[in-house]
């Protein structure tokens, strides 16, 4: 079963193939993944046994063919549509990304409380929250994005248990645990801020010591 470092080193795997081929190069050897990306080179190899991606020890790895693979692993052979839920200023900072697209990402639709930001004619619809259940199950969105006012996360996500979400990425201070029908990827801001800080205030105490 794939897990979640797993799909984390393919990510940073998709990268790096992606910069090498725009420097022009075709092919490549899992010792220059592993230099790079700072891991052995079995485990890049063991990596790719797991996913099917095949190559060999004197001509290396294609690297079309690995991006190609790696996208219909990740499921980006197609369009993944997605909907925002909670269109604050992190909501519409997502909705704005323009990144999205090139990666196969569709933000398809928002919904909030506010009427004022209700916008079904908007070039990304916002609709009201109360319709929410109803456009997830009519057009079998998998994925949403959720950030919500914390007071009504755990509503919203008790709401989204009738649906069919499958992937809720989650953007509120409550962390919520992932189901057998639905996983859930909590992005606390602040806490992730305060472990780079803190790894920063390290890397400057060692840089100190060596003076």
């Amino acid at each position: 079963m794939t897990n979640k470092g797993q799909i984390l080193r393919l990510l940073n795997y998709k990268n790096l193939l992606k910069h090498l081929q725009s420097l022009g190069f075709k092919k490549v050897f899992s010792d220059n993944i592993s230099d790079t990306l700072e891991i052995s080179s079995s485990l890049v190899r063991k990596d790719f046994g797991i996913f099917g991606i095949t190559g060999n020890r004197k001509g290396g790895y294609d690297i079309d063919s690995i991006l190609n693979k790696i996208d219909e692993i990740l499921g980006k052979d197609e369009i993944q549509r997605v909907i925002v839920i909670g269109v604050g200023r992190i909501g519409e900072a997502l909705m704005s990304y323009q990144g999205f697209i090139k990666e196969g990402i569709q933000i398809v639709a928002g919904f909030d409380i506010d009427s004022k930001k209700i916008n079904p004619n908007a070039q990304i619809p916002i609709y009201p929250i109360d319709q929410m259940v109803d456009y997830i199950n009519s057009n079998n969105i998998r994925i949403c994005i959720l950030s919500v006012p914390q007071m009504v996360a755990k509503h919203t996500v008790d709401l989204l248990q009738n649906t069919t979400i499958g992937g809720i990425l989650n953007f509120t201070p409550t962390k919520f645990q992932s189901t057998p029908e639905i996983t859930i990827n909590n992005i606390n801001i602040v806490h992730e801020l305060e472990n780079l800080i803190y790894v920063v205030n390290k890397q400057k105490e060692k840089t100190n010591d060596k003076v």
